[in-house]
């Protein structure tokens, strides 16, 4: 029978144990936490509806708030992102990203960073992802959805600067062929503008942007982000994150056994 959540195999926990203090004695092993952490974000489990199989769910959210706070997510998810694209015989560090927004409607009652994008007409939050070539996420911003996309998009451009040294092109829409276009060519980054052609009808993909879309459909797997339940918007962006945190760690094979 097979199981439905299989837990991290230890070429995975392998992968990311580094970043984590193992030496100290705890109640509840850091690999359980991270085996919860991933459930949650694949099934969309309430906190208080974890299965007893993990942990308490005190002590995962505890984690979970603590590791956000501390960046951990973001640093564990940059260095399986090189670690997949050396597995592809590719530079560690991209030459050339993609960036769009996703509109996502956002839980009742909740009011924090709330806003109706007008032209999508989702009451909620827009994130902004930042993806490489082949679709994976190497930062991201949440924000209302009222607020627009190029000046929102600045907000990344710490990460787009720490994190590469390599990078040489960004491809965007119109939406940011302004402010966020002259400060990439402030830093010496070129701005694209990659738009579908005016002769076309219909769907059509549009080229070297198809990639953020495609990265966009990978998020319907994962029932936590399909929605946005977070209050707070870090917590929206530290669940994005672990979304592709899973999906690199899947890329990890278990050596052949001979």
């Amino acid at each position: 029978m097979t199981k439905q959540y299989v837990r991290l195999t230890d070429p995975q926990w392998s992968a990311i144990s580094g970043f984590l203090n193992l030496k100290r004695k705890r109640k509840y092993e850091l690999r359980s936490i991270m085996d919860a952490l991933l459930y949650v974000v694949r099934t969309g489990c309430q906190w208080r509806n974890l299965p007893e199989c993990f942990p308490k769910w005190q002590s995962v959210y505890w984690y979970f708030s603590r590791w956000k706070k501390q960046n951990l997510f973001a640093e564990i998810n940059c260095l399986l992102n090189q670690v997949d694209r050396k597995r592809e015989n590719k530079n560690e560090h991209p030459s050339s990203l993609c960036i769009d927004s996703q509109s996502v409607k956002l839980s009742p009652m909740i009011f924090e960073n709330r806003g109706t994008d007008a032209n999508k007409k989702v009451n909620g939050r827009k994130r902004q992802l930042l993806v490489d070539t082949d679709g994976r996420i190497w930062s991201v911003h949440v924000h209302a959805g009222n607020e627009h996309d190029g000046p929102a998009a600045l907000y990344l451009s710490a990460d787009i600067l720490c994190q590469n040294q390599r990078l040489q092109k960004i491809y965007g829409d119109q939406a940011y062929n302004g402010v966020f276009a002259r400060k990439m060519q402030e830093f010496g980054i070129e701005f694209e503008k990659a738009s579908r052609p005016e002769s076309a009808k219909g769907f059509v993909p549009v080229a070297k942007r198809w990639v953020v879309e495609r990265t966009i459909a990978w998020t319907n797997f994962f029932r936590r982000i399909v929605k946005d339940y977070e209050y707070t918007v870090s917590s929206s962006v530290a669940w994005i994150l672990l979304a592709n945190i899973q999906l690199m760690l899947q890329r990890i094979k278990p050596p052949l056994q001979t």
